[in-house]
């Protein structure tokens, strides 16, 4: 446990990166001064202290994948994205048959009740199946594919200890009924994995769809005359795109127009992360089907895209070096707009007062040195 940082560089939300000092207390921020306290942290000029990373999309990491229903494997990823200076994540699920999700999600409410202090902080569920489009399932396997219906997401919901905090569908696929279920829960309706056309999808933004999964990947593309999915999604004032920066999901001129349509606050750094994540190339698995890795790109043997070994740190310094925006700016597609998403700003996202004590130390290029959640150093290079 930490008592804080003393005089140190720090990037505050609507200020920018200035000298300040931070006292922790009971794994809380308690003030952030200008005081000096010498028996607090100090660091070298060149490390910066931001909010620690939240990543609302992630699979698994290290050999370890979230559908693994043993509770080491939670414990592995959870230490394993800390040295990406993430702080908490969304344990992220596949299209599986019912006893398998079901099986994952038992396994996972135990390690959210257990309230394992070791690594990153798991703040609920990304339910990502099983209602979506056979036609754009992407590396998830089609038998296992529902419509969307109420009383089955109502069921995944009970064995989740209702830790289910985002799940993407397909709208299309008779979803009205259950996006105002989840509505009236609280629970983000993400439009993903989905066939939908433009118009399909706005009605679905209508309906309270606040978001779509890995933006451009696994839904109908823009076209000249049926704008698709994208099109919805980039016009859509009220509705935040996860976008996975690691440059060959999405290109990086793509990239420069979904923010540019969006604008900053609108777009949510993801790494959709799986079991290869932190590793060598080889052949690993993602829901049930087998991954090949090359280069660091993850596909299945017909070739088709099976998440990524993306590290969020690696993510932010592609946002600054490749797409061109400032340092602060790419801090807050992985802190601020996903904490806004999921309902957390009030105690996440940002380094304030009464906040949790979650950070990340790095240098200007993203390369993290320590990770503290909620007090704890959690990672330390």
């Amino acid at each position: 446990m930490i008592k804080g940082f003393n005089n140190v560089n720090v990037y505050l939300k609507g200020i920018g990166i200035v000298k300040r000092t931070i006292t922790v207390e009971d794994g809380k921020i308690k003030k952030v001064s200008q005081e000096n306290h010498p028996d607090y942290l100090t660091l070298s000029e060149d490390k910066i202290v931001i909010p620690g990373f939240i990543d609302e999309h992630i699979h698994g990491a290290n050999n370890s994948d979230a559908m693994y229903p043993e509770y080491k494997h939670i414990e592995n990823i959870a230490k394993t994205v800390a040295k990406e200076g993430v702080t908490s994540f969304c344990a992220t699920t596949m299209t599986q048959s019912i006893e398998a999700i079901d099986a994952a999600l038992s396994n996972i409410k135990e390690y959210i009740e257990s309230q394992n202090p070791e690594g990153a902080e798991v703040i609920g569920i990304h339910l990502e199946g099983p209602f979506i489009s056979k036609n754009f399932k992407g590396a998830q396997g089609e038998q296992w594919i529902l419509d969307c219906d109420v009383e089955k997401f109502k069921h995944f919901e009970e064995v989740s200890g209702n830790n289910i905090k985002i799940i993407t569908m397909a709208y299309e696929n008779n979803g009205k009924e259950l996006v105002n279920y989840l509505n009236s829960k609280g629970i983000v309706a993400s439009l993903g994995h989905t066939a939908s056309t433009y118009e399909q999808a706005m009605e679905g933004f209508q309906s309270g769809m606040k978001c779509t999964t890995h933006t451009y990947n696994a839904m109908q593309a823009f076209k000249n005359r049926e704008p698709g999915t994208v099109g919805a999604a980039l016009t859509c004032d009220n509705v935040r795109c996860e976008l996975i920066g690691d440059l060959f999901h999405v290109s990086p001129t793509a990239i420069k127009i979904l923010l540019r349509c969006k604008g900053l606050d609108k777009v949510i750094a993801i790494t959709d992360g799986m079991e290869a994540k932190h590793l060598e190339d080889g052949q690993y698995a993602l829901g049930g089907q087998p991954v090949y890795v090359k280069d660091g790109f993850a596909r299945l043997a017909d070739g088709t895209i099976a998440g990524s070994t993306l590290k969020m740190n690696v993510a932010m310094a592609n946002f600054t070096k490749v797409i061109g925006l400032s340092f602060t700016q790419a801090v807050d597609l992985a802190t601020i707009n996903p904490a806004l998403n999921l309902g957390i700003y009030d105690h996440k996202g940002s380094i304030e007062k009464d906040k949790d004590a979650d950070f990340a130390v790095v240098d200007k290029d993203f390369n993290v040195y320590l990770t503290v959640r909620g007090g704890n150093i959690v990672y330390e290079k």
